[in-house]
């Protein structure tokens, strides 16, 4: 699927490209500040996910709202970017981002990921998040078949973790869900190279709302540091 991208910044001799991708329900115009903020330095790509802000929402290839239909799709955006880029994904935009670096090592340079977590190794809990995604797709504002990006069919990022060595920054908010931080501290834990970071204050879209500016210098903090 050809997803609609926002792209700001210079596209050749500036540091290692930003791939932004958003949550469940939100689009790629949630990480305007952020983008704006970090594009004198820096090429940035702003996905929107399938059935989300201008990209297509087609009602009769359910295939397409898979993750690894979205991996596919993120895919096709890395590679036109020409050169490994740094992943930063929100609640469900960090899972991808999580999985993207599970299923394929090396692909992308750094992941930042925001509010969010590895998934389920317990079948009755990814059932239990399934149900709960499907349930609420009219809080999210989006067909329930759009939920399906959401859903959890297996532990890939879980069983992996030990064995990603993708450098790695994990945003929580002081004031988001306490699991999002609880999170953090286990990928912390379990990868090789990840760094848990907690913003005072911010909440659950805190890149979009009162964080952008200090989550926009986590990232180029972290850019300007890797090898």
């Amino acid at each position: 699927m050809q997803l609609n991208t926002i792209r700001r910044g210079p596209a050749e001799g500036a540091g290692v490209p930003i791939v932004f991708i958003h949550g469940l329900g939100t689009s790629a115009r949630s990480w305007d500040a952020c983008a704006e903020a970090l594009a004198d330095r820096y090429q940035t790509i702003a996905i929107d996910l399938p059935g989300h802000g201008d990209s297509p929402c087609p009602d009769d290839d359910p295939e397409a709202f898979t993750r690894d239909a979205a991996l596919a799709d993120i895919d096709e955006v890395l590679a036109s970017v020409g050169r490994p880029a740094i992943l930063v994904g929100h609640s469900l935009g960090g899972y991808l981002a999580l999985a993207h670096a599970a299923t394929r090592p090396n692909a992308a340079r750094g992941v930042v990921a925001i509010n969010t977590g590895p998934g389920f190794r317990d079948p009755e809990k990814r059932e239990g998040w399934n149900a709960r995604s499907r349930r609420n797709a009219h809080r999210f504002g989006v067909p329930e078949h759009v939920t399906d990006l959401n859903l959890q069919h297996d532990s890939v990022v879980m069983d992996r973790l030990a064995s990603m060595a993708t450098p790695t920054i994990v945003l929580a908010g002081g004031n988001d869900r306490p699991e999002y931080q609880g999170s953090g501290q286990y990928l912390e834990r379990k990868m090789p190279d990840a760094r848990l970071v907690v913003l005072d204050g911010g909440g659950h879209s805190m890149h979009e709302d009162t964080h952008a500016i200090e989550v926009a210098d986590v990232i180029a903090a972290f850019a300007t540091a890797l090898p």
